[in-house]
């Protein structure tokens, strides 16, 4: 299983960005997938996810309404797009997979055994 994330960079705050998470090396049937961030210091946080058998997503809280979870699945591509980017949204941005799980999908990102390197995200003036 092989999971490549990309997009990532530096953004000045109200700015947005499109990740990208190319997936590979697995059945693609119904699946959990998740978008994940850590900053050193923090706890790993999911921010978004999405279970592939009915394209069914949802958000941490505090991003509901600037971030949007989706796939291309022709492509086998997951995506992240974030708007209104704050400061405190800086963090590596990981992509995960839960390989043939049922809704819904775990939030904790001890449910989820693969993972991608991460892509930097970074917003500042």
């Amino acid at each position: 299983v092989q999971l490549v994330e990309s997009g990532g960079g530096l953004v000045q705050p109200g700015g947005s960005l499109r990740l990208s998470c190319a997936a590979s090396g697995y059945p693609y049937s119904s699946h959990c997938m998740g978008w994940f961030r850590h900053t050193p210091g923090k706890e790993r946080e999911g921010v978004a996810y999405i279970y592939t058998g009915t394209d069914t997503t949802y958000y941490r809280d505090s991003v509901e309404g600037r971030f949007t979870i989706s796939r291309d699945s022709s492509k086998h591509t997951l995506f992240l797009q974030i708007n209104s980017l704050k400061p405190e949204d800086t963090a590596m941005y990981y992509c995960a997979v839960r390989i043939s799980y049922s809704y819904p999908c775990p939030r904790a990102p001890s449910g989820y055994n693969y993972w991608g390197q991460g892509t930097k995200v970074t917003v500042s003036s």
